[in-house]
Parts: C-alpha cells; sequence; structure tokens
C-alpha cells in the first residue's frame, strides 16, 4: 500500500472510531434523558449504508468520512406532534440537555483512557533515554554520552519519547529545567539545564536539536555519504568510507568528528579509514567557516551516510491492573499538555504552525500503524482527547459553545434570545472556517518543505 493509500485509510479508520465513540456518548445518554434520537451518522452526505434501530433510530454510514453527528427531536427544526413534544431536546431541562452535549467529549475522553490501557498492556516498544552526543545547553549542563534521563522535571521519562516531548515543553516554556540522570558509570546525579539560555524563535520541532541533545539512537555510523566539491576531503576522501580515527583518536560515531576537527584546527592531520576492505591513512588540512549561527568553525566538507535506526532497546509495559492507573496519569499528563500548547497559542509563546489539520493527521496515522498496533494505539488515544478538548472550547458550533449557552441560561434564567444564538454561531463558523484554514495551510507548508 502506498503512503497516501495508507494515509487516507488509516485516518478514515482513525476517524471512523472516534467520532462513532462520540456521537454513541451524545445518543446513549439522549436516549437515557428520554429524548428521542432520529439518526446516527457516521460521516456526512449520502448514506452508504442504513438501518433502524427497535427505538426508530435510523443508524447510517454516510459518504464523507470526516465526522459525524446525532439527529435528535427538536422544535427548533421542524413540526413536532403534541404528543412526542416530550421527547424534542428543546423540552428537556437545562441539565439533561448539558448532560446530553457533554455526553460526546465525555465519550472521547473514555475512549483515550482505555487505549492507552490497551497500549500499556500490549507494551509500546521505544529506545532508551541515553545520550549519544552533547553539546552546547546539554553539555554545559554537564550531560555526557552513556547518560539516562530518568527524569525531566517532575516527569518521569522512562523511553526517549516521554523524555523528548518533556524537554520540547520545557522548551517551549524556556524555564531552566533540573533533571535526574543515571550516569554511564550508574550513579545518580541532579543536572539543570539552562533553557531560559534558549533563543526566542526555537519552535517544539527544532527544540531537542537546540538544547544540543542528540540520542544514542540517532547517532550515525562515521560513514561518508557526501563530500563537497572544493572541500578540504574534495579529491582526498570518498563516499562509503568509514572513517576510524583522526590524530590518532579513535572515532566511534560521525558526530565524533566534528570536535576532532576543531581540535586540529589549521594544521595537517591523518585521517584513517576504510574503503573498500582496506585501511587508509590520508593527511587532510581543515579549512575554516563562517556560519550565521554557527560562527566561525573548521571543517573538512563532509555529509554522514543515512542509515537505518537500531533496533528497539525499550519497551513501555505494564501489567492489566497496573495499566489502570497508568492510564489514568498518562491521560492526566496529555491533557495538561494539550490544554498547555493551547494556552502557548493564545498568548503567542508557541508558533501557530503547531496546528496541524487533517493531512498531517493522516501521515501520523499511517506513520504509527506502520510502527504497531501499540503506537497506532497511543495515537488514537492523543487524538481522541484532543477531539475531546477542542470540542469542549467554548466557540458556538462545537459542543462547547452550546455548553456555553446552557451556562448562561442557567445564571440568567431563560434561554438566550434567538437572535443572539445566530449571532453566535455566526462568529463560530467564522472561527472555525478560519482554524481550519490555518490548519490546511500549515498541512500544506509541511509538506512542501
Amino acid at each position: 500500500m502506498s503512503t497516501f493509500l495508507g494515509s487516507v485509510w488509516w485516518m478514515i479508520v482513525s476517524l471512523g472510531v472516534l467520532v462513532t465513540f462520540h456521537e454513541f456518548g451524545h445518543y446513549w445518554v439522549a436516549r437515557r434523558c428520554g429524548v428521542r434520537v432520529l439518526r446516527f451518522s457516521v460521516g456526512f452526505g449520502k448514506a452508504l449504508w442504513s438501518r433502524r434501530g427497535r427505538d426508530g433510530t435510523e443508524f447510517a454510514i454516510a459518504a464523507l468520512p470526516l465526522g459525524g453527528y446525532v439527529r435528535m427531536l427538536d422544535e427548533r427544526e421542524g413540526e413536532v406532534a403534541a404528543a412526542d413534544a416530550p421527547q424534542a431536546f428543546n423540552r428537556q431541562s437545562v441539565g439533561r440537555r448539558i448532560a446530553i452535549v457533554a455526553a460526546g467529549p465525555l465519550a472521547n475522553l473514555l475512549l483515550c483512557v482505555a487505549l492507552l490501557w490497551a497500549m500499556f498492556v500490549i507494551g509500546r516498544p521505544d529506545f532508551a533515554p541515553v545520550v549519544g552526543h552533547a553539546e552546547g545547553i546539554a553539555a554545559a549542563a554537564g550531560l555526557q554520552r552513556g547518560d539516562t534521563l530518568l527524569a525531566v522535571g517532575e516527569r518521569q521519562t522512562p523511553t526517549w519519547s516521554e523524555a523528548a516531548l518533556a524537554l520540547a515543553t520545557a522548551a517551549l516554556d524556556r524555564h531552566d529545567t533540573p533533571l535526574q540522570v543515571r550516569t554511564a558509570a550508574g550513579a545518580t546525579v541532579s543536572r539543570r539545564l539552562r533553557l531560559s539560555q534558549l533563543p526566542a524563535d526555537v519552535d517544539q520541532p527544532q527544540a531537542i536539536a537546540r538544547i544540543g541533545l542528540t540520542p544514542r539512537h540517532q547517532l550515525l555510523p562515521p560513514v561518508i555519504g557526501r563530500i563537497e566539491p572544493g572541500s578540504a576531503a574534495w579529491g582526498v576522501l570518498a563516499e562509503g568510507d568509514r572513517v576510524t580515527a583522526i590524530d590518532g583518536v579513535a572515532v566511534a560515531n560521525f558526530d565524533d568528528i566534528g570536535p576532532r576537527v576543531q581540535a586540529i584546527g589549521a594544521r595537517a592531520a591523518m585521517v584513517e579509514v576504510r574503503r573498500d576492505g582496506e585501511r587508509l591513512a590520508l593527511e587532510i588540512t581543515p579549512r575554516r567557516r563562517v556560519d550565521p549561527q554557527r560562527g566561525s568553525y573548521w571543517a573538512l566538507g563532509i555529509g554522514p551516510a543515512m542509515a537505518p535506526l537500531p533496533a528497539y532497546d525499550a519497551t513501555l509495559h505494564h501489567g492489566p491492573l497496573a495499566a489502570v492507573p497508568a492510564a489514568l496519569q498518562e491521560t492526566g499528563k496529555l491533557t495538561r499538555d494539550s490544554l498547555g500548547m493551547i494556552g502557548r497559542l493564545v498568548t503567542g509563546r508557541a508558533s501557530v504552525e503547531n496546528v496541524s489539520g487533517p493531512i498531517t493527521i493522516a501521515r501520523y496515522a499511517n506513520a504509527s500503524a506502520q510502527l504497531g498496533p501499540a503506537w497506532f494505539l497511543n495515537f488514537l488515544a492523543l487524538l481522541s482527547l484532543s477531539l475531546a478538548i477542542i470540542n469542549l472550547l467554548p466557540i458556538p458550533v462545537l459542543d462547547g459553545g452550546h455548553l456555553l449557552y446552557y451556562l448562561i441560561e442557567l445564571v440568567k434564567g431563560s434561554p438566550l434570545s434567538e437572535r443572539a444564538m445566530v449571532a453566535g454561531q455566526y462568529i463560530g463558523l467564522a472561527l472555525l472556517a478560519g482554524l481550519m484554514g490555518l490548519a490546511f495551510y500549515n498541512d500544506i507548508l509541511q509538506l512542501l518543505r
């Protein structure tokens, strides 16, 4: 299956599952409150399949799988017989209407917990949070190769994914952050990352690199993949050479080459390589370069050869009972992170480029599915939580907007006027259209990049 078709398929599967649970939450509570549900639809547009339940509800799967809805009996949407009026949504008490509307996001929240529980029970393979190379802020904090990150701030980091997310979040706030580290020698020590020294333009995707931290599993072998024409290495080294030592000092990873070249400076040095099974010692003199970000430095003019990631060496796993509190804690942590990101977007501390749309969702759905069931469950859980949070935003058209209306009605003692609600709907549609436009723009920008 191609990447495009895989992305489309897994997005349909993801949205189908999440929308079904969301709308089922509305449906289930509405029926318990005595409201007649006319239609339960997964998707919009023409029905591809439908059947009528014993309670009279029409269940349908529609052609456009980008959402869904539950249509209830409502006097505001058409004429209702006097005998059926008690079953109309608009005739219910404010408390019941609040319960029905809130049930959709709550269903997604419960689904998030269930999916995370399943992920923990299956076990999510990952990489150990071991430092491969440290420079800049990371090196200044005392991090060294072989150190294992045990905690970032108050957050435990059993795998690299947890460590990366915690570091990226802390970097956005630019607060100095304590680390708990186990050194290569086995001692547990504390370090402190001076994230307040990060420049103001650092965004979440760039955070780890700008901190100066490379995890062990991302270290590249010291194999030359490209040589820049006219550089110090041009005509001396060759693509495919494996660098084994520079100036008599052994080289284990490609990241070892840079510091050795800086130590050599302008003098000639012997670079030992393996080429076609032979050991060669070649003399090279580094050349000075000036970069607006790095400043002045010495370079050979070589780039690494790409290599596949190594095998996973850590697993995030709990037994069925231990997975229950773990799933609840993870849901709470993800909720705080999501709300924190919304707050940063609103205040301008995070770039609006972090707002993603359906294209990015489809790409991540496909990528997580390829990584295995545990990773796909993790993706679904995060997406389900995001759907719950977005729907609770106080924007008319969304569930949160309706809840806002009902809370105002509770305080006011009477419903908002039709004019006020219509104005709110227009505002909500405008905000939603703007948000969707921004999301599509970011999606296309990412594809172009």
